[in-house]
């Protein structure tokens, strides 16, 4: 091979190694078995309409090519992983603090880490700006239809069906808070995304890009709560006691809770100003012997 040829080889294999990843492997519908991590046990469960508050956080770099639905992880793509929705599964996801809000494809099972409900690529992360360290508060909705539709795709036996799905990445505008002005609104709340510039010269949605969710920027008003961190709900008031008194040293509540014409009763610690305050006392109420709280933002 003459010096000319090996170094035109040479230039190939970086120019393949650096290409952009796409849609691959076989996307199936998954749901799985409980796993543990960290001593807590996750139970997978299928759910349309769910909606819950947490702390997110961002993938790190070193994963498997694939994700547990049979898609290529991808950095660069609207998705997550999650510790108990069936996969896919399609969601909105707002950042409390500051009110950006995204679509995201759940392909993926985790994270590990109990203090934690979503992990998502660095595109997200980037998009719904999150901070330098990398958590975030966050509201995850399911959306039904959606998630009805991307489960039958892969289920039908082919990702075609999710075409119309997909959308360039050049479509994204990011903008500073508050909305520029002349954002269109929706609902109340500023949209950038397709159709947003470049409306003209927008690339019809190709296979390759048939798994990706678009990249739909909106902006609502920030919901900065507090943390909490949510135990045990209980349908007899001494059984609430007992737990609270296992977690005397954490300053535990008991919240009554109005259920028809009865009554429930949820333990939970907090309020909590920052991330650090939360984590720590999940993290005592787990050495506890209690493995079934998590923190929410109220």
């Amino acid at each position: 091979m003459s010096r000319a040829s090996f170094l035109l080889l040479g230039l190939l294999l970086v120019l393949a190694g650096c290409a952009h990843p796409t849609a691959g492997g076989k996307p199936h519908y998954v749901l799985g078995e409980a796993w543990q991590a960290q001593g807590v046990w996750h139970y997978p469960s299928e759910s349309f309409e769910a909606t819950t508050t947490g702390i997110a956080t961002i993938y790190p770099d070193r994963h498997p090519a694939l994700t547990t639905d049979g898609e290529m992880f991808d950095q660069t793509a609207m998705a997550a992983a999650h510790q108990t929705l069936q996969m896919p599964a399609v969601v909105r996801l707002t950042n409390l603090d500051n009110g950006s809000q995204v679509l995201v494809r759940i392909n993926d099972r985790g994270p590990a880490d109990p203090g934690r409900i979503v992990a998502v690529t660095r595109r997200v992360a980037s998009l719904l700006q999150f901070p330098a360290n990398g958590v975030a508060r966050v509201r995850l909705e399911v959306l039904q239809a959606e998630s009805r539709a991307a489960a039958e795709a892969v289920q039908g036996g082919g990702a075609s069906r999710l075409d119309v799905a997909a959308a360039p990445r050049a479509a994204v505008q990011e903008t500073a808070l508050p909305p520029l002005p002349g954002t269109r609104q929706a609902g109340g709340a500023a949209v950038m995304g397709a159709g947003t510039a470049n409306a003209g010269t927008q690339a019809a949605p190709s296979a390759a890009t048939a798994l990706r969710q678009p990249e739909i920027l909106t902006q609502v008003p920030p919901q900065q709560g507090r943390l909490w961190v949510e135990l045990s709900t209980f349908s007899e008031y001494q059984y609430a006691n007992i737990q609270r008194a296992r977690l005397a040293g954490l300053g535990a509540r008991i919240d009554s809770i109005r259920v028809g014409r009865g009554e429930n009763f949820r333990v939970r610690l907090g309020p909590y100003g920052a991330v650090e305050d939360a984590d720590s006392a999940l993290a005592r109420t787990i050495q506890a012997g209690i493995t079934d709280g998590r923190i929410v933002i109220e």
